[in-house]
């Protein structure tokens, strides 16, 4: 039984295949400006490296994220917020707050034990902690997204961004350097300043262990151990890589679908 999942965001696009309840193959790449293109381009990607041929192999295929209405071979589309709870859960059965970190807006998720969501909290009007928001400082501070995490986690004197909107926050990044502020004590406190913001969303669903984060900022080490101080528990580290885990959850949920139809 073979499913797929396709998840395209503002910055990726994300497919997995799922083969009897495992994961045979995932793609991940930059996305394009049209999304239907980089849902085709992730699909067929995931299919060679899982030796099919064609789409025709999947017998059901869940479209999410931001570009769901636009993956033009999905048997239907799902929220984002679902699939990442799903996914999550399924890697992490204890999990139980979710925080989606995507490339343009954060979530945070409250599941039961069998992945339902319970409640959720969006922040997509600003893009201050989101996946653009850290590329467009790793810019500014010319160091790359592995940079800024590796300086995080050196960062003895962690500097006060007190702006919360993206843009004020790069200005009085820039001042900072021009004061000469040491850059890993600003980097420090850029995510210290991003780790704040989500511990307020996550006060507003309520903290309930295990935390695990999802999308292409999970991969950054110095937020997750930024966020682990403020929220004041263990995130858990997920067995696959966070950024599949939307793509993943629609695989899940692809499988369901079949099997109910079967």
């Amino acid at each position: 039984m073979i499913v797929g999942g396709c998840d395209i965001g503002s910055a990726t696009g994300k497919a997995v295949i799922m083969n009897n309840g495992t994961i045979v193959s995932y793609t991940i790449i930059p996305s394009t400006t049209k999304p239907e293109l980089t849902a085709r381009m992730a699909m067929d990607a995931a299919i060679e490296k899982a030796g099919l041929s064609s789409l025709g192999n999947l017998g059901y295929i869940v479209g999410t994220g931001y570009g769901r209405l636009k993956v033009p071979f999905a048997n239907e589309n799902i929220s984002e917020i679902t699939c990442h709870a799903r996914g999550a859960q399924w890697l992490c059965p204890t999990v139980r707050t979710v925080i989606d970190i995507g490339g343009q807006d954060c979530k945070v998720t409250s599941i039961s034990d069998s992945g339902k969501v319970l409640e959720f909290v969006m922040n997509d009007r600003c893009a201050a902690g989101t996946g653009r928001f850290f590329e467009a400082m790793a810019r500014v501070l010319s160091c790359g997204l592995e940079g800024l995490s590796t300086l995080s986690l050196q960062g003895k004197n962690p500097a006060v961004i007190s702006s919360q909107c993206s843009v004020f926050a790069e200005s009085e990044v820039i001042t900072l350097v021009n004061e000469g502020v040491d850059l890993a004590d600003i980097v420090a406190g850029l995510h210290n300043s991003v780790a704040g913001r989500l511990n307020s969303m996550v006060g507003k669903v309520g903290l309930v262990e295990d935390v695990a984060i999802t999308g292409g900022c999970a991969k950054n080490e110095g937020l997750v151990k930024a966020l682990e101080a403020k929220l004041r528990v263990k995130v858990k580290r997920l067995p696959e890589d966070p950024q599949i885990v939307g793509a993943l959850g629609a695989a899940l949920i692809a499988r369901e679908k079949l099997d109910k139809k079967s």
